[in-house]
């Protein structure tokens, strides 16, 4: 198994330097460049396309919710781990909805990052609880019963993509529903054709908005 490659942006050398002996001193995960600022940040994206980019939000030049949004513009196969001083009331939203896979406080990065890192890798997202509940409750408040394109899927899809949201594998839903991981890929690339969306967090966007999701 590869190492997971990871991109630590934040404009505080001595952080930087702390979480750098905190992912190193694991196996299979590497550091494999630095930012401390926005456009930095996107420039090494750009250069060194990591797994992961753990993503601070108050840094000069484009601060990490504009870095966010313009590393997801690039498509490339890089998620985005939010680790902030910042509580999840204030930014929670205009993070998930730049597109960044995950979001965690720094108070919580000594017990919580590695594992964070880990699923925001996989694909899947990271929410602390306290976060996910605000999430839903953010959307479900913004909801109707009509929510557009919900309609537009069979219930299949509508079952794949509220299990894909939730963070399980093709492997772990076709588990669940009794076909292959190969036809869960073509629901799901159906259900993003037929919604209009290209990454992962938007489908998690959308299930929290139209409410398949219940928890997370």
């Amino acid at each position: 198994m590869r190492s997971i490659r990871v991109v630590l942006a934040d404009d505080h050398a001595m952080f930087r330097a702390g979480i750098r002996a905190l992912i190193e001193a694991e196996p299979r995960l590497k550091v494999v460049g630095e930012a401390c600022s926005g456009d930095e940040a996107v420039d090494r994206v750009r250069e060194l396309k990591p797994d992961v980019v753990v993503m601070d939000l108050s840094m000069p030049d484009s601060n990490g919710l504009e870095a966010t949004r313009r590393i997801r513009a690039l498509e490339l196969d890089t998620n985005v781990l939010v680790l902030t001083v910042h509580a999840e009331e204030e930014y929670l939203v205009p993070v998930v909805e730049a597109g960044a896979s995950g979001y965690l406080t720094k108070t919580s990065a000594d017990s919580d990052l590695l594992e964070a890192i880990r699923l925001v890798a996989r694909g899947q997202v990271y929410l602390p609880p306290t976060a996910a509940t605000l999430l839903l409750r953010r959307y479900q408040n913004t909801v109707d019963d009509d929510s557009p394109g919900l309609a537009d899927l069979s219930s299949r899809e509508q079952e794949v993509l509220g299990l894909t949201a939730e963070g399980f594998s093709s492997r772990e839903i076709g588990e669940k529903l009794f076909i292959s991981p190969k036809t869960v890929d073509t629901y799901r690339a159906r259900i993003m054709q037929k919604l209009g969306l290209h990454h992962r967090s938007e489908l998690v966007r959308f299930a929290l908005r139209v409410g398949l999701l219940t928890e997370l």
